[in-house]
């Protein structure tokens, strides 16, 4: 490196460390939002520059003269080389669920720092690790999912428990992602008539580049034309009644519908539909959060919100819990996420043409997804403070309003009115779940920018059809990824249901594995007291004991191919989230306050059941503490297995380093490229 470059580069960690001072120092001063921007850009450019890159020369050692699965087992279905902007976007789409956007705004309740160190450090010291060795164990794997790997590197009764404990979770990730869908698109036309708009695109795309006459750069414009339709064209529908009525649809009709499209996804090869459409879709999202980058560079709003809130000691509006753990558990996708963990050894191993697209891919995609939770963070943290939490907080309007101003942020009624008219919108109280104040941080920095005296509406349907957009290609991938793992699992019962080269093997493991995450779907939306909505707490808890099974397996991974003195790589985050998800666990089951621990809100259910005469209510309320203490039956049962794999991990750990175990790596056989395959783009 030259001595420019090195000053270069030191002008940048200079800048990055000053960006940090300022937010970490700011005391009751207005901060601009740049400061977070500059921070996360510095960042994101020195560790992708350095540190990804000794991971891939050095640790990993990549090696593009080695054949992938993709160019080695291409059955033109699963295992498909793939060019390497369609695989990322494809990866990037699929990992960047709801946890980048809802979890940052959720966070938003401690104060913008804790947020924005948590996204900082843990994606890129965590959750860019976290990806890229769980991709780079799956290629040299011959494409194996997280749970196959786990029980030929650990241990048969560890993999199992890994598959079970993992498949588990999947079901009900899922079933919460595709609620948070239902919600955003029923009665939405726009919504459904955008999303509709790209499943026909991305077929067209997926046929052209398949038959081999119509390169990247043709079907790309042809379908960021066809999504730009889709996305302005939406708002005119209200202009032809009788079109409208056909993208008016209820919350069950949406529900089936996502069902049926993640059915279509799992089965279909991956050319067809879920690589060009998720393809497509990563415009939109880098689109729409450059945008916002540029919004917040142009007019450099004030963060509202304080650097630290008197909430971190547990007593939040918006959810309950202190500052640590939950922050971790909260912001998941933008830091670290186990989710991804199912994507890098699912669908993108069995797409990828050479190696070194591991880096690009597996630490490039999470710290883009850093930025978009940045962006996240800067949305929730640039409102007034008071018209954050009014949004975020149940109850009724004059309880909301007098609880939210005697926690020192006020606001009234009438404020949150005239917020509702400008948004389209005839309330914005009771909107809790992170992902209507995005909308509205994002439609305030938008208008700003265009004004108009419809802007702020326009851009706030835009921005929730755009979440809706964001969150619904994780459904589809994560489906796929879910039936590979069924298969795994339902192989050991009987050898050819674990056949994934079979139509009739993915067919029956593909409408299983639907109908698991359809039903907590379909309960969710038909009873809002039971199914998937009481599981919501369960999600970020699941998500990071996910990333814990995955960071097991790459420690182990590390071990056997001698590289002991870099350890630390993916020890370090372990240990870091094993503190996180198991005292996080420990007060979801046992905390004494009602409204953090699962049994004591239970057993404060049935007291207030007890006590009220309208016998409805008491019904609903009893119902609704049974449903609590499943919640704590499943937490603790996907604690204990998790820890049984990372204290069956750590015996192996010590078997291996101490000489006792023979160390066996389950690589697939070297095959080299042919000269052609290493030319390829």
């Amino acid at each position: 490196m030259t001595i420019w470059k090195k000053v270069i580069w030191f002008a940048v960690a200079a800048l990055g460390a000053s960006a940090l001072a300022v937010l970490a120092l700011s005391r009751g001063e207005q901060i601009s939002a740049l400061w977070i921007i500059v921070a996360g850009l510095c960042a994101l450019s020195i560790i992708y520059r350095f540190y990804s890159k000794w991971l891939a020369t050095k640790v990993l050692v990549l090696n593009d003269e080695r054949a992938t699965p993709a160019v080695v087992q291409n059955d033109g279905k699963d295992f498909v080389p793939t060019n390497r902007w369609m695989v990322f976007g494809h990866h990037f789409a699929a990992i960047a669920g709801p946890g980048p956007l809802v979890g940052p705004v959720l966070a938003a309740q401690f104060g913008f720092l804790p947020g924005t160190l948590w996204i900082l450090i843990g994606a890129t010291l965590g959750g860019g690790v976290h990806d890229m060795i769980v991709l780079f164990a799956s290629v040299r794997r011959r494409g194996k999912t997280l749970g196959q790997m786990v029980k030929e590197e650990i241990g048969r009764g560890v993999g199992t428990l890994a598959l079970i404990s993992v498949l588990a979770i999947m079901i009900i990730l899922l079933a919460v992602l595709a609620l948070v869908v239902v919600q955003a698109l029923a009665r939405s036309p726009w919504g459904i008539f955008t999303i509709a708009m790209t499943i026909p695109v991305a077929l067209i795309m997926g046929f052209g580049l398949r038959s081999g006459k119509v390169n990247v750069t043709a079907v790309t414009i042809f379908g960021l034309f066809g999504l730009a339709f889709g996305v302005w064209g939406g708002q005119f529908l209200g202009h032809f009644p009788a079109i409208e009525a056909w993208f008016r649809h209820d919350a069950i009709w949406v529900a089936w519908a996502i069902m049926i499209y993640g059915l279509a996804a799992s089965i279909l090869p991956v050319w067809m539909l879920l690589t060009p459409r998720d393809y497509l879709s990563t415009f939109l999202k880098l689109g729409t959060v450059a945008a916002l980058a540029v919004a917040v560079i142009l007019i450099h709003p004030t963060l509202q919100m304080p650097a630290i809130t008197k909430f971190i000691d547990g007593s939040g509006l918006v959810f309950a819990g202190p500052v640590f753990p939950f922050v971790c558990i909260t912001i998941a996708c933008g830091a670290v996420s186990g989710f991804h963990s199912l994507i890098a050894s699912g669908t993108t191993p069995k797409m990828l043409g050479r190696e070194s697209r591991i880096r690009d891919i597996g630490y490039g995609a999470m710290v883009t997804e850093m930025m978009v939770a940045i962006m996240a963070m800067i949305a929730a943290c640039v409102l007034q403070p008071g018209e954050y939490f009014a949004i975020n907080t149940k109850g009724a309007p004059s309880e909301v309003v007098a609880k939210v101003s005697a926690s020192g942020f006020p606001v009234t009624e009438q404020q949150m009115n005239a917020l509702a008219t400008s948004l389209g919108e005839s309330t914005m109280f009771n909107r809790a779940g992170g992902a209507p104040t995005f909308a509205v941080g994002m439609a305030h920095m938008f208008a700003r920018v265009s004004a108009g005296p419809t802007a702020m509406a326009l851009w706030y349907h835009f921005a929730i059809m755009f979440e809706a957009l964001f969150i619904l290609t994780t459904i589809d991938a994560g489906t796929r990824v879910g039936r590979f793992l069924l298969q795994d699992l339902l192989g050991n019962l009987w050898r050819p249901l674990g056949n994934t080269r079979s139509w009739s093997a993915n067919l029956f493991s593909s409408v299983l594995l639907v109908a698991a995450w359809g039903w907590f779907l379909y309960q969710g939306v038909v009873d809002p007291l039971g199914g998937i909505n009481s599981l919501w707490p369960l999600f970020g808890l699941a998500n990071q004991l996910l990333s814990v099974v995955a960071l097991c397996l790459g420690t182990t991974i590390l071990i056997k191919m001698q590289k002991a003195k870099y350890l630390f790589v993916t020890l370090v985050p372990l240990c870091f989230m094993c503190a996180v998800t198991f005292s996080a666990a420990y007060m979801k089951i046992f905390s004494p306050d009602p409204r953090l621990g699962f049994l004591s809100g239970a057993q404060a259910l049935t007291r207030t059941a007890g006590t009220i005469g309208d016998a409805v209510r008491a019904a609903e309320m009893t119902r609704q503490a049974v449903i609590w203490r499943f919640n704590a039956l499943v937490a603790f049962g996907f604690v204990a297995l998790v820890f049984l794999i990372a204290a069956g991990s750590a015996r192996e750990w010590w078997r291996l380093l101490s000489g006792s175990r023979r160390i066996v790596l389950h690589e697939s056989e070297f095959v080299p490229l042919s000269a052609a395959q290493i030319g390829q783009p």
